[in-house]
């Protein structure tokens, strides 16, 4: 897995899915706010065609902000509850503008649903052109079998271990999909304001 800041586009010769999407198109890629929206991502995720948020959310307020940006598609992670949880579900797939992609919190559970066929939309073992998770708050991406799997880190980052917080957006480009991992400030935080994570 890399988690350079380059974008990096997936090369031809190794067999990537032949997209339907128009060369162009930008999904912005977001997980593990913790309760917390940098101003930034908004900037920086304007122009977007979609916006899939993997989950940690905490506050519904977050996902309104999201949805004035781009269509969104998001899933609760471990921590969220209430509103959040009772809105959004643990995985989904779907298509966005011609990207075919399964989006969960957890890597494992994500992979083993992706694996047992029991995400609606998709059949057991068959791969979208893009699987995306956080929890872990460690931007990476990954290609398996022509399919790129995604965590975008902590859009956050609320411990100190955390490696600094970004997003991600990913574009369709002749050679299929590429990413490239944006970076943001990392806020001061007062001690107990923090939600703590599992």
């Amino acid at each position: 897995m890399t988690s350079s800041a380059d974008s990096d586009a997936h090369p031809p010769d190794r067999g990537h899915k032949a997209l339907t999407a128009a060369l162009g198109t930008r999904l912005g890629v977001i997980a593990d706010n913790h309760g917390y929206l940098d101003p930034r991502v908004l900037e920086l995720f304007a122009g977007v065609a979609h916006i899939l948020h993997a989950g940690d959310i905490i506050d519904p307020e977050i996902l309104a902000a999201l949805e004035v940006v781009a269509p969104l598609t998001a899933v609760a992670g471990n921590i969220d509850a209430g509103e959040v949880a009772a809105r959004l579900p643990r995985e989904v797939a779907g298509t966005a503008y011609g990207v075919r992609f399964a989006l969960g919190h957890k890597y494992k559970r994500l992979t083993k649903r992706l694996a047992a066929g029991t995400i609606e939309g998709l059949a057991a073992g068959a791969l979208p052109d893009l699987v995306v998770y956080g929890h872990d708050h460690m931007p990476a991406a990954a290609w398996v079998e022509g399919t790129l799997f995604l965590n975008p880190g902590s859009a956050s980052a609320p411990h100190d271990e955390d490696d600094g917080p970004t997003v991600a957006i990913v574009e369709v480009t002749p050679a299929g999909l590429a990413v490239s991992f944006l970076p943001l400030e990392r806020r001061d935080v007062e001690a107990g304001t923090e939600s703590p994570t599992a």
